[in-house]
């Protein structure tokens, strides 16, 4: 099980944007709604879903996308089920540590 990873550093901010690896690329669309999943945005190292997890526990800032990384992230209590959106059936999630 692999993800995406892309981490971006400004002063003691970290954004970690992460994106189970087979939706790279696509567009979701719900409604209104279209969510892109845009390589400039989430392409960067590819790694398993457990590291990602500890990158997550050091990251100021998460935007996931996909089903196994929003599971992986609500299994080992970083976010609340009902914190999560759907869009074309999709889990997405954040998280931002003041």
């Amino acid at each position: 099980m692999d993800v995406y990873i892309n981490i971006r550093k400004w002063g003691r901010c970290i954004l970690l944007a992460t994106c189970d690896a087979e939706l790279l690329g696509k567009n979701l669309r719900e409604g209104e709604i279209v969510f892109e999943i845009r390589e400039d945005f989430y392409k960067g190292s590819k790694v398993s879903v457990e590291e990602a997890i500890t990158l997550m526990r050091q990251s100021t800032i998460v935007n996931m996308v996909g089903k196994k990384i929003v599971e992986k992230a609500i299994e080992k209590g970083l976010i609340h089920p009902e914190a999560t959106l759907k869009i074309s059936g999709i889990p997405h999630a954040q998280i931002v540590r003041m």
